[in-house]
C-alpha cells in the first residue's frame, strides 16, 4: 500500500486568506436571519468582521443602543431601512457598521471604485461622520473621502475617482457629478442619507432629484432622522423596495430625552438680549448653545457681548463663515469646558458636542421638528441637559400647540426681575461710537423681521404685530430702519379687514331688509313711513337744538316755560393750538432772517462722550488733569485752538468765495450765449446774413447797435458804470425839460426816418441825451 502525501504547507499569507474566506461565509450565512439578533446587546454578538469589532473596541464602542440594536441587523441583510430616533441615540453606527461590511462582505477595493455614498446636509455633520468613520474603520483597507463646500476643488477631482466611500454635502457631490472626468457611480453598493427629512425638503429637492438620477437603481438605500419622512413622494424618489421601518420612540410617551429638563419663558422682544446676558452672567460655569434665526443676527449678538465681556469664552457659527473657520469654531467648542456657542440652525442636526449643559433658543424655532433637533445637542446617551425656550407673547399659544402635538412636554418658568441686567444703554454707546456696529445692528433688525415674516405657520409668527420700534432701542440704533414687506403687509391686512367689515354690514342690512319683508305692516307704519311728513318738522329742528337745551319753569310767572341754557364752560382753544399759532409766527420772522442772524441766534452745540457704562459727559470730565496739561495751560489751548479754527474759517470763506465767483461767471455765459441766440434768430427774420452778425459781435464794431447790444454781455463793472452814465444822461434830460417849461419853447431834433432796429435804438439814445 502507498502511504498518504502529508498535506502541503501552507504560508502566512494563504492561511489569512482561507481565514477569511471560511469568516466571509460564515457571516453570509448569519446575516441572512437578522430577526436572531434582536435582542442582542453587544457589537460582539452581531454578525460582523474581526476588523470591524477591533475597531468598535477600540473607539470603546461596545453596547448597542436601541436603534443600532434593531436597525443594524436589518441593513446587514441589505435591506432598504428608514431608521427614527431621539437626537443622541447613536444613529450615526446605524449605518456606518452596515456600509464597512457590505463592501467588507463584496471584497471591495480600490479598483472596483465607488462603493458607498453618504450624503450629510450640513459641512459640520459631514466632517463628524468623516472622523467617526476612520475611527472603526482604521482596520480595513478601504479608501474614504470627505467632499463639502469650501475646499479646493481641483485637488478632489484628483482623488475622487479613487475612494470606495464618500461623505458628502449634496451641493458639492453634484458638481463633481457634473465636472469630474473618471467619477462612475455605476457600482454603488449602499446609499445613505443622514438627516433625511432635512435632505429631501424643498431647500435640496431639485439637487436630490439630479444626485438620485446618476445612481443605479439596484442598491441599497438607508435614511436615518431623529424626525423621520414617511411620504410616498419621498420614498418613490429614492426607488425604495419594501423598506423597513425601525422607530424606536415612536410609541414612547415623549419624543425628547427623558433625562432633559425642558423649560420657556414668555418675554417681549425688546428684552431678549436683556434676558440672555442675565443667563449668561448667571451660568459662567456651563458650556452653552444659543440658537438664533439667522446670521447677521448671531455675528451682531457675539460681536455686542463680545465688547460687553460677559466673563465666558464666546464663539459663534453660521453659514456665512468660510468652511475653514467653522471647522476651528466646531473642534474648539467641543474642546472647550465652559464656552457660549451663538450660532443658526446650522449646529442643530446631529452635531455631537460633548457635555453640553444648556441650550437656550433666543428664537423661536420654525417649527416642533426643528426644535426637537435642537434640544438634542444636550442630554445625548444617557447624560442630562436642560434647555430654554423663550417665546413672544403672540407666538405662545401657537408654538404651545405644536410641540403637544411632538408629545414634547415642557413647562413655563419666570425670570426674576431682580436678576436681570439692562444692556441696551451700553449698545447704544456702542453703536454712537463705532459705524460697524451700527451697521451690524441694522442688518441684524432686518433679517430677523424678514425671517418671521417669511414663517409659513401665521399662526406663530406675525409679524405685523412686532413692535419695531422697542425691538430697534433694544439693538441699540438710534431710530427703525424702513422695512418695505411689513408695511405692505400691514396694508393688506388692514385693507382685508376693511373689506370683511364692508361684507359683513351688506349681510346684516340684508338680513334686516328681509326681516323687514317679513314683518307685517299696519296702517301707522305706513305713516310713519312717508317721505314727506317731517318737512317743516325738520327745518324746526335745524333752528333750535334740544339736545343741549333744558325746559324749566320761569320764577317771574311772565312766561309759562322758558328755555334755559345748560351751565358749561366756553369753548376756547386749547393750549396746544395757541403754541402751535405761535411757533408758526415764529417760524414766519426766523424765515426772513438770514443765515448770519440765525446762526448767532441758536445755541452752540456742546460736545459730550459716553462712558462705559453709557451715561453722557463732556469732554473735559473724561481727561485727568495731568494729560489735559500735558498740551499747556487752558488758555494756551484756547487760543491756539481759536487760531486753527478761525485759519480754517478763512479757508472755507475764500473757497466760497471763489466758488459764487464761478457760478457767476457761468451765468453771464450762458446769459451771452442766450442773447447772441435771440440776435441771430432776429437777423434771420429780416434776411440779414448771419455770418456777418456773428463777425460783427465777435470784432468789436463799435457803431452805435453793436454797443447797445454789447452792453448786455459786459462784466458787472461795465454795467455798473453804464448804468451810471444812464441815470446821469436822464437827470440832465429832466433838467432840460424843466427850462423849456420855463422859458415856454420846446426843443426840435431833426433826424432821418428810421428804417432799421439799429437806427430805432440811436434816435432813442438821442432822444434821451437831448
Amino acid at each position: 500500500m502507498s502511504e498518504e502525501q502529508p498535506a502541503p504547507k501552507l504560508s502566512l499569507k494563504q492561511k489569512r486568506k482561507l481565514q477569511e474566506q471560511e469568516e466571509l461565509e460564515s457571516l453570509e450565512s448569519k446575516v441572512a436571519q437578522p430577526d436572531n439578533y434582536v435582542d442582542t446587546k453587544f457589537f460582539d454578538d452581531l454578525p460582523i468582521s474581526t476588523k470591524t469589532r477591533k475597531g468598535l473596541k477600540r473607539s470603546n464602542f461596545r453596547q448597542l443602543t436601541d436603534i443600532q440594536r434593531k436597525a443594524i441587523p436589518l441593513a446587514l441583510a441589505k435591506r432598504d431601512v428608514l431608521g427614527a430616533a431621539k437626537t443622541g441615540s447613536g444613529k450615526t453606527l446605524s449605518f456606518l457598521v452596515p456600509v464597512l461590511e457590505i463592501l467588507y462582505r463584496a471584497r471591495w477595493n480600490a479598483a472596483d471604485g465607488l462603493g458607498a455614498l453618504i450624503i450629510s446636509p450640513t459641512r459640520e455633520l459631514a466632517v463628524q461622520i468623516f472622523e467617526v468613520l476612520k475611527k472603526i474603520g482604521r482596520e480595513h483597507s478601504f479608501s474614504a473621502g470627505l467632499i463639502i463646500g469650501g475646499k479646493d476643488f481641483k485637488v478632489e477631482q484628483e482623488r475622487v475617482s479613487r475612494m470606495n466611500i464618500l461623505v458628502a454635502t449634496p451641493g458639492r457631490l453634484l458638481q463633481h457629478m457634473d465636472q469630474s472626468v473618471g467619477f462612475d457611480c455605476d457600482n454603488l453598493q449602499a446609499l445613505v442619507l443622514d438627516e433625511a427629512d432635512r435632505i429631501l425638503d424643498m431647500g435640496f429637492q431639485k439637487t436630490v432629484n439630479a444626485i438620485i438620477e446618476n445612481l443605479p437603481r439596484s442598491r441599497q438605500t438607508m435614511l436615518f432622522s431623529a424626525t423621520q419622512t414617511r411620504s410616498v413622494k419621498d420614498l418613490a424618489r429614492l426607488s425604495l423596495q419594501d423598506p423597513e421601518y425601525v422607530a424606536v420612540h415612536e410609541k414612547s410617551e415623549h419624543s425628547t430625552p427623558h433625562n432633559l429638563t425642558q423649560h420657556y419663558v414668555v418675554c417681549e422682544l425688546h428684552k431678549k438680549l436683556d434676558v440672555l446676558f442675565s443667563f449668561i452672567r448667571s451660568h459662567l460655569q456651563s458650556k452653552t448653545i444659543v440658537f438664533m434665526s439667522s446670521c447677521k443676527q448671531t455675528r451682531f449678538v457675539y460681536e455686542a457681548f463680545c465688547k460687553l465681556q460677559p466673563g465666558i469664552s464666546l464663539l459663534h457659527l453660521h453659514g456665512k463663515q468660510k468652511q475653514t473657520k467653522r471647522v476651528e469654531i466646531f473642534r474648539k467648542f467641543t474642546t472647550t469646558q465652559h464656552a457660549v456657542l451663538f450660532s443658526t440652525d446650522i449646529a442643530a442636526r446631529g452635531l455631537d458636542f460633548p457635555a453640553v449643559d444648556w441650550v437656550l433658543q433666543l428664537d423661536c424655532p420654525e417649527d416642533a421638528d426643528t426644535y426637537i433637533h435642537r434640544v438634542g445637542r444636550t442630554a445625548r446617551f444617557d447624560a442630562s441637559g436642560h434647555s430654554l425656550l423663550l417665546l413672544l407673547p403672540t407666538e405662545v399659544e401657537g408654538m404651545m400647540e405644536e410641540l403637544k402635538k411632538k408629545k414634547v412636554p415642557i413647562e413655563e418658568i419666570k425670570v426674576r426681575d431682580s436678576k436681570q441686567q439692562s444692556v441696551q444703554k451700553q449698545l447704544q454707546s456702542y453703536c454712537f461710537q463705532d459705524s460697524e456696529m451700527k451697521y451690524l445692528g441694522q442688518r441684524a433688525f432686518v433679517s430677523y423681521m424678514r425671517s418671521v415674516f417669511l414663517q409659513r405657520n401665521k399662526n406663530i409668527f406675525k409679524a405685523t404685530e412686532l413692535p419695531t420700534e422697542e425691538y430697534a432701542a433694544s439693538l441699540g440704533l438710534a431710530g427703525t430702519p424702513k422695512i418695505k414687506f411689513i408695511n405692505k403687509a400691514k396694508a393688506k391686512e388692514t385693507a382685508a379687514s376693511q373689506l370683511l367689515e364692508e361684507e359683513k354690514e351688506e349681510e346684516d342690512e340684508e338680513e334686516d331688509e328681509e326681516k323687514e319683508k317679513d314683518r307685517v305692516r299696519t296702517k301707522y307704519d305706513r305713516m310713519f313711513q312717508r317721505k314727506n311728513q317731517d318737512i317743516l318738522s325738520e327745518h324746526y329742528n335745524k333752528l333750535v337744538d334740544f339736545a343741549n337745551d333744558t325746559v324749566t319753569k320761569d320764577d317771574d310767572g311772565d312766561d309759562f316755560l322758558t328755555i334755559q341754557r345748560k351751565d358749561h364752560d366756553l369753548e376756547s382753544e386749547p393750549e396746544e393750538d395757541i403754541n402751535e399759532l405761535v411757533s408758526e409766527n415764529i417760524s414766519k420772522r426766523q424765515a426772513k432772517m438770514t443765515k448770519k442772524h440765525v446762526a448767532k441766534k441758536q445755541t452752540k452745540g456742546e460736545r459730550i462722550v459716553f462712558d462705559d457704562e453709557g451715561n453722557p459727559h463732556q469732554l473735559y470730565e473724561m481727561v485727568n488733569e495731568e494729560e489735559f496739561l500735558k498740551d499747556g495751560d487752558a488758555k494756551a489751548q484756547k487760543e491756539a485752538y481759536i487760531s486753527e479754527e478761525t485759519k480754517a474759517m478763512e479757508t472755507a470763506d475764500w473757497e466760497d468765495k471763489a466758488t459764487a465767483k464761478q457760478k457767476r461767471k457761468e451765468k453771464r455765459e450762458k446769459r451771452k450765449l442766450r442773447k447772441q441766440q435771440e440776435l441771430m434768430e432776429a437777423r434771420k427774420e429780416r434776411g440779414e446774413d448771419v455770418d456777418e452778425v456773428v463777425y460783427t459781435l465777435g470784432s468789436g464794431a463799435e457803431d452805435s447797435y453793436s454797443d447797445a447790444s454789447m452792453s448786455e454781455y459786459s462784466s458787472d463793472e461795465e454795467e455798473d458804470e453804464e448804468r451810471e452814465a444812464f441815470k446821469r444822461k436822464w437827470r440832465e434830460a429832466q433838467e432840460d425839460e424843466e427850462d423849456e417849461s420855463r422859458s415856454g419853447k420846446k426843443r426840435v431834433i431833426e433826424t432821418d426816418e428810421p428804417v432799421t432796429l439799429a437806427d430805432q435804438e440811436a434816435l432813442a439814445l438821442k432822444l434821451l441825451g437831448a
